[in-house]
């Protein structure tokens, strides 16, 4: 199918969605906001180490963890459509406006969880408080930003700009190289990479 035929598809997703019914929605919704949440996590953690390594202050260490949130979000997102045929620019153009709100909305709720946790703004990677607030934060971020998604989602706009372009032939050529990932194993992943800091941690407070 030709690009612009998937595009008709994705803006198309208004009717597409209600047409599978709420549970899909819901379905739609929880996978759009795994993806934020990873690029989140991602962009918490890369942005922690860049910012401890440099000796940057608070300020500028939530401005970089901001940043490549949206970096690593968009990212996420952007590798689907690139399996799907689309170029680049095209793929990031329509991520930007499908996900920009989602991230936004889970970034301002997640750095003002961690804000309001005594010592978390201060805790170091090996540090049980550093990842406690993590956890905490990230929760409070996907209930945040789940119905952001699915009322999106419900208008045709948000994920659902995308969601044609995820029904597209199996790719071929060196498209087929391009990494996928379903909601199910973005989920595995993060809890994974939290329990262990959460467990490297405690080993080293343990001494």
């Amino acid at each position: 199918m030709t690009e612009a035929g998937h595009h008709t598809d994705a803006h198309g997703g208004h009717g597409h969605v209600h047409d599978h019914g709420g549970g899909n929605v819901s379905a739609m919704a929880v996978s759009a906001t795994l993806h934020c949440l990873t690029g989140c996590a991602i962009g918490e953690i890369v942005g922690m180490l860049i910012g401890t390594a440099a000796g940057l202050a608070n300020g500028w260490t939530i401005v970089i963890s901001i940043a490549l949130a949206f970096v690593f979000g968009f990212s996420l997102s952007t590798l689907p459509l690139l399996r799907a045929g689309l170029s680049f620019g095209a793929a990031l153009r329509i991520v930007i406006a499908a996900d920009t709100l989602s991230i936004a909305t889970m970034e301002v709720v997640d750095n003002l969880v961690v804000a309001v946790i005594p010592g978390a703004m201060d805790a170091g990677l090996v540090n049980v408080v550093f990842w406690v607030s993590l956890m905490i934060s990230l929760i409070v971020a996907f209930a945040a930003a789940y119905p952001v998604n699915r009322f999106q989602l419900q208008r045709g706009t948000g994920h659902a700009l995308t969601h044609g372009y995820h029904d597209a032939p199996a790719p071929t050529g060196a498209r087929r190289f391009i990494p996928s990932f379903s909601a199910v194993s973005l989920a595995a992943v993060i809890v994974a990479f939290l329990l262990g800091g959460l467990v490297v941690s405690i080993a080293d407070a343990l001494g």
